[in-house]
């Protein structure tokens, strides 16, 4: 598994790995399905291309490195997956509607596709210039954009598909130093709500997942303090497993949430609540 996960607090479910979601989902419950995940090479992207290729779909995995995808390709194979690749970087709208074509050639369908590949860095907002801001929210906005227009037309060709995109935890609140992020993946619920409004009546469910996930990528990115950090600042007290990430994605990728459409569903151990007012724990209601 490519996630490093960090319990944080004594009581933290037992990550089995995703192999495990057999023991919840029907192991076919994917069969004859075709997914398309971006990013799908490291992070939440490869657990939740291994999830949804241990419960029978044929799983594309697409980003720009091939390395990446080649050992995920590996490790879901010797799972007993399938799965193929392609490299892709969805800022290009021309490449992106290449790519969604040709898994459509080589599989005669395309049902599920996880908007995943994106990124971001801490910066300060006033430290923040044009060209960073560009990038970021050429990604992870308009990229995310560029992958549901091209496989949103596939699938109302086909009649149905479901895209779940991937976003922060808690896009509806403020992150200090993530201004850039926060931004663009407002944008990518705002553009989730109405795709799913306009595509509904073609059989196309689109949704959103908003994890709260530790890679081993995300670890290099904002160094080992951010485990405590935001952990302290769940609820939960703990980051995310990558069977529990898996088991939401699959949930709305598949027949179990056909009634569902245009939602975000925060996978995070309440940290979209905030820490609130807490009388628990202080003088007024002491321990």
């Amino acid at each position: 598994m490519t996630g490093a996960v960090v319990p944080g607090r004594a009581g933290a479910p037992d990550d089995t790995g995703t192999a495990a979601l057999t023991d919840a989902f029907r192991p076919d419950l994917l069969a004859g399905q075709v997914a398309l995940v971006t990013g799908g090479g490291t992070g939440i992207g490869f657990v939740i291309a291994h999830s949804l290729a241990q419960l029978g779909a044929t799983v594309v995995v697409a980003a720009r490195r091939r390395e990446p995808l080649q050992k995920a390709v590996h490790a879901i194979d010797a799972d007993g997956g399938r799965a193929d690749l392609r490299t892709l970087d969805i800022r290009d709208p021309g490449a992106v509607s290449k790519v969604v074509e040709s898994v459509v050639a080589a599989h005669d369908r395309l049902d599920i596709v996880v908007n995943n590949a994106g990124g971001q860095f801490p910066v300060r907002a006033e430290d923040l210039g044009p060209r960073g801001w560009r990038a970021v929210v050429d990604l992870n906005l308009n990229g995310t954009f560029n992958v549901c227009s091209a496989a949103g037309r596939v699938m109302i060709e086909q009649g149905g598909g479901a895209i779940v995109n991937i976003v922060l935890t808690a896009p509806e609140r403020p992150t200090a130093g993530m201004v850039h992020s926060g931004a663009a993946r407002a944008g990518v619920v705002s553009m989730t709500r109405t795709l799913a409004l306009e595509w509904a009546p073609f059989g196309v469910r689109v949704n959103a997942l908003a994890p709260l996930f530790l890679s081993d990528a995300a670890r290099s990115v904002y160094g080992d303090a951010v485990a405590d950090v935001v952990a302290a600042a769940t609820p939960m007290r703990r980051w995310g497993t990558a069977r529990e990430i898996g088991a939401c994605a699959v949930f709305l990728a598949s027949p179990l949430s056909s009634y569902v459409t245009g939602t975000t569903l925060p996978v995070d151990g309440g940290n979209w609540l905030g820490e609130g007012l807490r009388f628990r724990g202080s003088a007024v209601l002491p321990e």
